[in-house]
């Protein structure tokens, strides 16, 4: 396959204005100020007010990349906020130029980096798609072919010949996303926009965007979805402060981008209980995991062993009836199962859980049996709640664990690996009915 996108040595630098801040000020300071600036004003006339209070700060938004990427992949950028997702899509537009290295781009380009990017607002929706149409280069009969296609996918024949400015945003982005996928280009670029628009409508793009790298075009896919991310994408990049820390398959370049954002032992703790999640009722203490049959937190545990989470949390009002609930979600963010000491819901009778909770400390476990989960990265949310229903502290993807496979279920006689988020072992019965 040929490269369609080429980024060599790629850098971008900003300058980031702070203002000097100004401690305890005295009448003597001020006069002495108002002097001072007096005296500059007339030493310094074509200096500009206020330069020296500010304070200047270089930023590299995106550091040396270098990156390829064929005819017909769909890749998907992922990182934190600021990592330079957005930087990277707007220097491969055009929109942003370098400070430091060259993109090479072959053939039409097009982008959707926001909402209504590339709109003119006083035009009518039907004028911008044609004007969008000559900015990529097309004829005018080639955009009318495309027409009816761009407004029936975007949902918004009614309103076709109103101008933008009075669209909503979702109005906006069905437009401007069925533009930029109708009109044929070579390389399409999407901005997390998608987020904008409804549940059904994101589906709809996904379904087309996954459709556009099966016509042999390319797409460059920033998201926070990580299972879309997942499903649509056949390579994907980590971008962290800059720098591109893995590219690879999406599995590999999510599973990696989870274990930098969770913390990376088997344990959290709030020693402080007024900075603790919670509130003047409940407050958590702490969260751990420990596999069987050991006593300290780990953030590696055995397929073969069970694993048990821990939450500990201070009862802060006599008298409360607790139940403390843990999320489980897969290396891709999906929830797997959640779980709470409620008597309707737990395997176990807790006595606890329809008992009012004196003032003090308690201590849940939550115990996930072997070869349960499969091989793979999860993550724990703790979830402290009232009455089941009435929730009172949260800590979002507090802790992540990797679970091994020890070979006791012999994987090596399933290709790639077992299938599915777990890996049970059920019972089978095989009988011989007749010859």
């Amino acid at each position: 396959m040929s490269v369609v996108i080429r980024i060599e040595n790629l850098s971008k630098k900003y300058f980031l204005s702070h203002k000097k801040e100004a401690g305890y000020v005295t009448l003597r300071d001020c006069i002495a100020g108002n002097l001072r600036q007096i005296s500059n004003k007339i030493l310094h006339l074509f200096r500009r007010s206020g330069e020296d209070d500010i304070m200047r700060e270089e930023f590299w938004a995106l550091k040396d990349i270098n990156l390829e990427v064929e005819k017909g992949d769909c890749v998907g950028i992922i990182g934190r906020n600021g990592a330079g997702k957005t930087t990277l899509l707007k220097i491969t537009s055009r929109i942003t130029e370098p400070t430091e290295g060259r993109v090479f781009l072959k053939g039409r380009v097009a982008s959707l980096l926001g909402v209504g990017v590339g709109f003119h607002p006083e035009l009518t929706g039907r004028e911008n798609i044609y004007l969008n149409g000559a900015i990529l280069g097309m004829k005018r009969r080639e955009i009318s072919s495309k027409f009816d296609e761009i407004t029936s996918f975007a949902e918004i024949e009614r309103f076709i010949d109103t101008p933008v400015k009075y669209y909503s945003s979702g109005m906006y982005v069905r437009l401007a996303f069925s533009v930029a996928s109708q009109l044929s280009p070579d390389i399409l670029l999407v901005d997390e926009v998608l987020s904008v628009g409804d549940a059904i409508f994101q589906n709809k793009c996904l379904d087309r965007i996954a459709g556009i790298t099966k016509e042999g075009r390319t797409v460059l896919f920033v998201s926070h979805n990580l299972p879309s991310v997942a499903n649509l994408c056949k390579k994907a990049i980590l971008l962290e402060k800059g720098k591109i820390i893995l590219y690879g398959k999406p599995a590999d370049v999510i599973g990696r981008y989870l274990s930098t954002i969770h913390s990376k032992g088997g344990e959290m703790v709030w020693p402080d209980i007024s900075q603790a999640p919670g509130s003047d009722i409940v407050r958590l203490h702490a969260v751990r995991i420990i596999q069987d049959g050991f006593e300290c937190p780990t953030a590696d545990v055995d397929i073969s062993k069970d694993i048990l989470i821990q939450i500990s949390y201070w009862n802060l009002r006599e008298g409360e009836i607790l139940h403390p609930t843990i999320v489980l979600k897969d290396n891709l963010g999906t929830s797997v199962f959640s779980s709470s000491n409620h008597k309707s819901i737990s395997l176990t009778y807790d006595e606890w859980s329809a008992r009012p909770h004196p003032k003090g400390l308690f201590q849940s476990v939550c115990r996930i049996p072997a070869d349960f989960l499969n091989e793979g990265r999860y993550t724990i949310t703790a979830v402290l709640s009232r009455k089941i229903a009435d929730t009172q502290a949260v800590s979002e993807n507090v802790l992540s664990f990797q679970v091994h496979d020890t070979g006791a279920m012999r994987k090596e006689f399933i290709s790639g690996g077992w299938e599915g988020v777990v890996r049970p072992r059920l019972e089978w019965k095989t009988e011989f009915l007749k010859p």
